[in-house]
């Protein structure tokens, strides 16, 4: 995590529903991406890592960029606040636009 490429970590577990319903959103929204990665932690297998990001609570994300921490959330979040992450991380535009045509 400490690589030139943004990471996304994505803190779950199997007994969590909402994480059942964030882990796909973020694995459709990220991993088509060339310069963001995403990391599934399930809490259960990986305490240590819960240990260090000091995860309290699961579906919990937490973003990293050259190996900082940049922002986080937890609990299940809309599509809006995933892609304002994304777009922290990679400093590109939305990632779903509406259109915005104001020609006459």
């Amino acid at each position: 995590m400490n690589g030139t490429v943004p990471v996304i970590v994505n803190f779950h577990a199997d007994w969590c529903d909402p994480c059942k319903i964030l882990t796909p959103k973020l694995i459709e929204l990220i991993e088509p991406m060339d310069k963001l990665d995403l990391a599934i932690v399930d809490v259960e297998e990986n305490p240590e890592l819960v240990h260090v990001f000091e995860v309290k609570a699961v579906p919990a994300v937490i973003a990293i960029s050259n190996g900082l921490i940049v922002d986080k959330f937890i609990g299940l979040v809309n599509n809006e606040m995933i892609e304002n992450l994304i777009q922290k991380l990679t400093n590109e535009g939305p990632i779903i636009t509406e259109s915005n045509d104001t020609k006459s």
